[in-house]
Parts: C-alpha cells; structure tokens; sequence
C-alpha cells in the first residue's frame, strides 16, 4: 500500500510539474504575444482623439507654469529618426512661444568653442514662468562629440565628471529637469532613413552626420550605455522613450511629461466679448490704395 502511494504521490508531483509548466510557457507567450501587440501601429481615430486631450492638459499645465513661476528644462535626446522632433512639434503645437520655446542650437562656433561647455546652454535656460525643450543639448559632448571625434578624451572625460553636478546645481537652484532618451530599432531607424532620402519634404532631415551615424551604430549604443551610467542622476534621472511606433510614442512622453508636474487647472471663465466701436465718422481709404496678395486658391 505504502509503496502504491508513494508512486501516486510522485504521479501527483510530476503532473504538478507539468502544469506548471505549461502555465508558465502560456505565460510567455500571453507577455510575447502583448508585447507585439503593443508595437503595433495606434489607430488615427485613437491617436487624434488622445492628442487632443492631452494638448487640452498641456495648456493647463502652461498656465500652472506661468501662474506658479516655475522653470521647467525638458531634453529630447535619443537615435537619430526616433522621433524627437515630432514629440517636440506636438507638445508645442497649443503652447504660447512666450511661455513654451525650443531650443535647437547648430553647430558651437570657433568662440564658443573657446568657452565653458555649459556656457552657451545657460543663456537658454527659462526665467519664471516659463518652460524651454531642448531638441539635443549639452549632451552632445558625450554622444557625436565622443563618437565622431568633435572632442578630446580630457574633454569627454571632465563631462562626464562635471554633467552631473551642473545638473544638480540646476535643480538645487529651482528648476525641474526632465530628460528624455528616444530609443529606436536598428530597422525602423533604416526605414526611416530610407524614407527621407524620396520625400521631398523631408530630406533636408537626412544630414551628412546621420548617414554617418549608420555605420557607427555600435559606437553610439556603447557612449549611450556610459552617459547612462554617469548622468542617470536621482536628481535628473533619465528617462526612455519607445519610438518605434511615432504616434505611441507621442502620447506616451506627453503622458509622462504631465505626471511630472503638479498642477491645477486654472482655465478661466467664459468672457462676454465687448461691442465694437461705433464708427463715429472714420471713413476707410479706398480698397484699391492698398496692395494684396494674388488670390490663386
């Protein structure tokens, strides 16, 4: 009998096994199966639907910002075609450009050259009530600096070293430091690529400095993995954006950059818009005195 119920017993226990198991395949599968769908492109109906929305909010959190004095920097760094530019246009596409400005700087010249690193970021950063995106910034000493050889190692090096406290003395000194990492696949980045070289709204995108990128792909995903490791500060962490597919990747940083910031809605009341001015005797020149523009549409 005790010998029966032992082989039940190890029966019972490998039939565990197996169950769990296969629970724990079907669970792989359900999360790999999720993750596809998750890549999957968002439908134009949603997508225009929750832009909406969140663009509502953005006013909101720009009039916080305003009424509140606040000092907002948000950078936008990442892959080249990742998308940056295109989370930057939506966020600002409702804002005021007095309270909310893109800051995307060329190429340092021979003085600026000469000048502290930071020094010719500084003069960007916000006063009161106001909020700055950075479209690249400061760290572009540790990503096409590094890779394409703009610097020197002491240069690479003394970044490294000193990006972190610059960052916490912009903290310390009241501004919210929000920094975004746009990631994208090696393909889709190709894709991208390919796309602008046709498009003739769009290939003035594709500079010398991306082609090159595409054989230095390597390169740029280990100075990425080292800015990480040096300036993924509690204070300024970073933060990364899937932008494989454009529009979730959208709604997803605009999502986030929300929840960043505590603020209330301060939308005014409904005004009554006040008559216009009686005419009171002015008298119009004539229609012909005045120069308008050839009407083809």
């Amino acid at each position: 009998m005790a010998e029966k119920k032992s082989k039940k017993q190890k029966k019972s226990k490998s039939s565990g096994n197996g169950t769990e198991s296969s629970v724990q395949t079907a669970t792989q599968h359900v999360e790999i199966e999720t993750e596809k769908v998750e890549r999957k492109k968002i439908k134009n109906k949603l997508y225009e639907k929750e832009i909406a929305r969140l663009q509502i909010e953005l006013v909101k959190l720009q009039e916080w910002i305003k009424h509140m004095g606040l000092k907002v920097v948000v950078l936008f760094e990442g892959r080249d075609a990742a998308g940056k530019g295109g989370a930057i246009k939506r966020i600002t596409q409702s804002l005021s450009p007095r309270i909310c400005r893109v800051v995307a700087l060329p190429a340092p010249t021979e003085r600026e050259r000469t000048q502290w690193y930071f020094q010719r970021y500084i003069q960007h950063l916000p006063a009161a009530g106001e909020m700055v995106l950075f479209d690249r910034s400061w760290y572009n000493r540790a990503g096409v600096e590094r890779v394409m050889g703009f610097c020197t190692d002491e240069e690479y090096r003394e970044f490294l070293r000193s990006c972190p406290e610059f960052e916490r003395m912009l903290v310390r000194s009241g501004i919210i430091l929000i920094k975004y990492w746009f990631s994208v696949s090696d393909e889709e980045q190709e894709r991208r690529f390919q796309g602008r070289i046709y498009h003739p709204t769009k290939h003035w995108k594709l500079s010398p400095m991306d082609l090159k990128s595409r054989s230095k792909w390597i390169e740029y995903s280990k100075a990425k993995d080292e800015m990480f490791a040096h300036t993924d500060i509690k204070q300024a962490p970073w933060y990364v954006v899937d932008g494989n597919v454009k529009k979730r990747a959208r709604l997803n940083v605009i999502n986030h950059l929300l929840s960043m910031i505590d603020y209330e809605d301060l939308s005014p009341e409904p005004v009554e818009l006040p008559k216009r001015q009686e005419e009171g005797g002015y008298v119009r020149p004539p229609m012909s005195d005045q120069t308008f523009i050839p009407e083809f549409f």
